[in-house]
């Protein structure tokens, strides 16, 4: 009887194995490019290729990780949705001649989303760390029913200790407060401090706990959410992480400068974030939260203020919100359009919507850092550089510190600030939120800081740009190759 040649029985298995997760890759994956880019992993790259695929390349978005619906009666919900429905369209009539042409995208974000459009909003633009973070501790101070806390990265340092104190000191006067946390982001306070927020009486959940750092796809699917609500009424969201990193003390030597941005929102317009959070807890908490009114207040204390409303993605929505938000704003851009951001590998429809827009006559600005804090992704972002420029889109580089703004201002009406870069991990994977505010002093506020940012930067010569040495074209393009992956 023959000798069975095992090694044989191996590479004819493997290659069945090989087979049908190309199958698979075909059939799941949307994007041309990401499905190359899979297919190329795993046949070129034995058994690591197909580990890495199963691990960060599946799109779950269409499996819904969890539910997001906090009230169940149907009756209920209908209501709910009737409501909801006409608040937006009643924040509608109250849109001047200005935001006409808005009204399109917010009627995109209440039908994707059911993220109503809100009026009579107080926003407070926050510029960099140091005046964010006293914003916040001065709204922890007066709170006076409950705090909520949603973070990506929250360390263990000068500035998370401050806010853990102002925490503790609520909760010992009775309020109740929620934190969740990024277990990824925020491994720094897994010993020490989150132990003293328990003990002092907050609830502490990191948001999909990692038991093993190999387990690459529960590292993929970050929240990346920065929010606060407290009391219901007022609200933080944006780009700042809570670290020492993001304030620029004075007298401070040899420490890069952090250009950041962020919103504080009172009024009707925390609705939303609310909601968010309590989705949030209810998926990783085992104390589910029901959606009380005292959750959502409904104090209108002020008149006539800002339109806002909230745009959020990932792995629990239908669809890529933020990304279809964002093409929405850009398509209906008719004269100026200022992206600043820290991560820019834009995909297919992102990349033609710029270009298409600034080919049309409308003035593209593209904000980025100088340098990043990776050189591939860096590289692959240099990549798209020369279509954009081609295309008429001007490309400055922040050359003052690191620029980790992610915000947009479409035509000096509409303001975008939010937690979401401008790359394929904020659109598809991560756990994102973005605040759209439909006024016109937030715009040209936030225009002027763009101003200034641009006096801090170095602006790409089209000329220079393309005659650069081809080893460096070279590498910006294979960096490109496998931007779908990073």
């Amino acid at each position: 009887m023959p000798s069975i040649d095992w090694i044989i029985v191996a590479e004819i298995i493997y290659v069945l194995i090989v087979i049908a997760v190309c199958l698979h890759i075909i059939y799941e994956t949307r994007s041309s490019t990401k499905t190359l880019a899979y297919l190329m992993l795993t046949v070129f790259i034995p058994v690591a290729g197909i580990i890495l695929y199963f691990s960060i390349g599946i799109n779950y978005r269409n499996r819904s990780m969890y539910s997001k619906k906090l009230v169940r009666d149907q009756k209920l919900q209908e209501r709910l949705r009737i409501e909801i429905y006409k608040s937006s369209f009643d924040a509608l009539k109250s849109v001047g001649d200005y935001g006409l042409s808005y009204k399109g995208l917010a009627h995109m974000i209440l039908k994707d989303m059911m993220s109503p459009l809100t009026a009579n909003n107080k926003v407070k633009l926050l510029i960099n760390g140091e005046h964010t973070f006293r914003e916040i501790l001065l709204a922890i101070k007066e709170a006076k029913n409950h705090i909520h806390l949603e973070y990506y990265t929250f360390e263990d340092d000068d500035i998370g200790n401050q806010i853990k104190d102002a925490l503790i000191v609520k909760a010992r006067e009775g309020l109740e407060v929620r934190f969740i946390y990024d277990h990824f982001g925020s491994r720094s306070i897994e010993k020490k401090l989150a132990q003293e927020l328990k003990d002092a009486g907050v609830l502490v959940y990191p948001f999909r706990k990692i038991t093993f750092l190999l387990l690459a796809n529960r590292l993929n699917y970050r929240n990346h959410r920065k929010i606060i609500v407290i009391d219901g009424n007022v609200s933080f969201v944006g780009g700042i992480n809570v670290a020492d990193r993001y304030m620029n003390r004075a007298g401070e030597v040899n420490k890069m400068y952090w250009r950041d941005t962020h919103l504080k929102i009172t009024g009707p317009g925390s609705v939303y974030l609310q909601y968010i959070f309590l989705c949030d807890w209810n998926f990783c908490s085992p104390h589910k939260l029901q959606a009380e009114q005292r959750f959502f207040s409904d104090r209108p204390n002020i008149h006539e203020g800002s339109l806002v409303q909230i745009a959020a993605s990932g792995p629990d929505s239908i669809s890529p919100s933020i990304l279809y938000s964002l093409l929405k704003a850009i398509n209906t851009a008719k004269e100026e359009i200022l992206i600043t951001t820290p991560y820019f590998i834009p995909g297919e429809s992102l990349m033609d919507a710029l270009i298409i827009s600034s080919l049309s006559g409308v003035h593209v600005k593209l904000l980025v850092p100088y340098i990043s804090d990776s050189r591939v992704v860096n590289a692959a972002a240099r990549s798209y550089y020369d279509d954009l420029l081609k295309a008429g889109v001007r490309i400055f580089r922040y050359k003052k510190g690191f620029i980790h703004a992610k915000s947009m201002v479409f035509d000096n009406k509409l303001a975008i600030v939010g937690t979401a870069n401008m790359d394929q991990r904020s659109f598809d994977l991560n756990f994102e939120v973005m605040a759209l505010v439909l006024d016109q002093e937030i715009a040209t506020h936030l225009r002027d800081v763009f101003n200034q940012d641009l006096e801090e930067s170095e602006e790409i010569n089209p000329q220079q740009w393309a005659e650069r040495a081809k080893w460096r074209k070279l590498l910006e393009k294979s960096a490109r190759m496998v931007s779908p992956l990073l």
